[in-house]
C-alpha cells in the first residue's frame, strides 16, 4: 500500500453522524473502514457515500466486545496495512426515565457501547500507530454536548460522555511520545435518526416540552475531516459544533 494513502476507521458508521463522517473522510482522500453492528447498513452506507470496494471496507463489530474489536483491527490491517485516523463515534442512549428506574443492564449497555467501545478501539489503534511507519496517527472521540451539560433523565449517556472527556485528555497525554494526537468533538443537535424526537419536541430543564433547532449532519462530517487533516504537530483538543439556536448556551 502506498504510504500516501491514509486510512480512517469510523465506528457507528452505518447511519447518522458516523455515515456523514465517513462520507467527508472519503471525499477528503481517505480510505475508509466503516464498522457497526449491522453489516447490511454498513454496505448500504458505502453505496450512499459513493464508496467502492477499492476505497472502503465494511466490518460488522460490536465495539463493546474485546474479541470483536480485535477482529475488526485485524481486518483493517490485512486490507489497508495502517491506520491514520480513528473516529470513535459509536454510541447509544438509555430510555429517558428516572435514574432509579433504570436496570443494571440498561446502564451497562450504554457504558459498554459509549465508553468501553472507545477505550477498546483506542487501545488497538494505539498499538498499530506506535509500530507503523510513519509512526503516529489521530484519534477523534465523539463527546456530545452531554459532555458539558445533561438533559433530564440521561444519566448513563451523560456519565459516559463526561468519561470520554477524561479518556480524550489521557490519550492526548500518553500519545505524545508516539506522535499520536487525540481530540474530542462535542456535537449538538445534528439532524439524524437519533435526534428526530427534537423536531417533535423534547423535555427541557424546566420540564417543559419544546422543539429544538437542528443542523445538517454533513456539517459535522466536515468538522471531523478538518480535525483529521491537521498535521500531527497540531491538534484540536476540543471542538463544539452545534445548531446555532439550540438551548445550550445560557440558562434554561
Amino acid at each position: 500500500m502506498p504510504q500516501n494513502n491514509k486510512v480512517a476507521l469510523v465506528t457507528g458508521a452505518g447511519v447518522g453522524i458516523g455515515r456523514a463522517a465517513a462520507k467527508a473522510l472519503l471525499k477528503g482522500g481517505y480510505q475508509v473502514v466503516l464498522t457497526g453492528r449491522n453489516l447490511e447498513k454498513l454496505e448500504k452506507a458505502i453505496t450512499t457515500i459513493g464508496g467502492t470496494s477499492e476505497n472502503c471496507l465494511a466490518v460488522a463489530c460490536d465495539v463493546g466486545q474485546p474479541d470483536q474489536v480485535k477482529k475488526l483491527f485485524a481486518a483493517l490491517k490485512e486490507r489497508f496495512g495502517r491506520i491514520d485516523v480513528l473516529f470513535n463515534n459509536a454510541g447509544i442512549g438509555a430510555p429517558a426515565i428516572p435514574m432509579e428506574e433504570l436496570t443494571y443492564e440498561q446502564w451497562m449497555n450504554v457504558v459498554n457501547s459509549n465508553l468501553c467501545g472507545a477505550f477498546l478501539c483506542s487501545q488497538e489503534a494505539i498499538r498499530m500507530m506506535k509500530v507503523q511507519s510513519p509512526q503516529g496517527g489521530r484519534i477523534i472521540n465523539n463527546g456530545s454536548i452531554s459532555a458539558h451539560a445533561p438533559r433530564p433523565m440521561s444519566a448513563p449517556y451523560t456519565a459516559t460522555k463526561h468519561a470520554i472527556s477524561g479518556l480524550t485528555k489521557t490519550i492526548s497525554l500518553d500519545g505524545r511520545p508516539f506522535n499520536i494526537a487525540c481530540g474530542q468533538i462535542d456535537i449538538g443537535n445534528a439532524a439524524t435518526e437519533m435526534t428526530e424526537r427534537m423536531a417533535a419536541g423534547i423535555m427541557q430543564a424546566d420540564q417543559s416540552i419544546k422543539v429544538e433547532p437542528r443542523m445538517d449532519v454533513d456539517h459535522v462530517g466536515e468538522a471531523v475531516l478538518h480535525m483529521a487533516q491537521l498535521p500531527l504537530e497540531s491538534n484540536i483538543l476540543s471542538m463544539t459544533i452545534m445548531a446555532t439556536n439550540m438551548p445550550f448556551v445560557g440558562r434554561g
